[in-house]
């Protein structure tokens, strides 16, 4: 699995398997007991493949594999790795209040300039939404980093429970 330098902190692919949906997702089901280094869960057709809570770290990915049947005994695999959903929760929350107060400072800049008002403060203020926007920006791409070797792992299980049917 190749990650490349692309803008993307929740890396997406898409493969088919030369077999049903169903087969594939009660292999991924039976894996819970013959292993214990990932916690898999099953929901309908979205398979959940987690690193287990005592070897977690704040930036520890999940992998979200969803299963569709594609045909007569086809299945198109679609994945997803990504933070915990909290973490993502958070962080997107700290993105939109970011972009919320940028644009706060930014008309009340616009406001005061437009009145012939001082607007030092305003300006700086949304040049630090700015700042703050590129620093939430780095720490994303500094958690993909450090948890790229899991996300390795991850995709290495995936595809050690779907190598008989590829």
């Amino acid at each position: 699995m190749s990650l490349s330098n692309e803008i993307v902190l929740r890396p997406r692919f898409k493969f088919e398997v030369a077999t049903d949906n169903e087969t594939l997702l009660k292999t991924f089901e039976a894996s819970k007991l013959s292993q214990k280094d990932f916690i898999v869960s099953r929901i309908d057709d979205h398979i959940f493949i987690k690193i287990p809570k005592k070897d977690q770290h704040f930036w520890s990915p999940q992998l979200h594999l969803e299963i569709n049947e594609d045909g007569s005994n086809k299945a198109i695999v679609h994945g997803l790795f990504g933070p915990n959903p909290t973490v993502w929760t958070m962080f997107m929350f700290l993105h939109f209040i970011v972009a919320a107060l940028f644009f706060g400072f930014g008309v009340w800049a616009y406001t005061n300039a437009s009145l012939g008002n001082s607007y030092a403060i305003q300006i700086f203020l949304t040049l630090l939404m700015v700042i703050l926007w590129f620093a939430l920006y780095v720490s994303g791409r500094l958690g993909r980093y450090k948890g790229k070797p899991e996300m390795h792992k991850l995709h290495d299980f995936m595809n050690d429970i779907l190598k008989s049917y590829r």
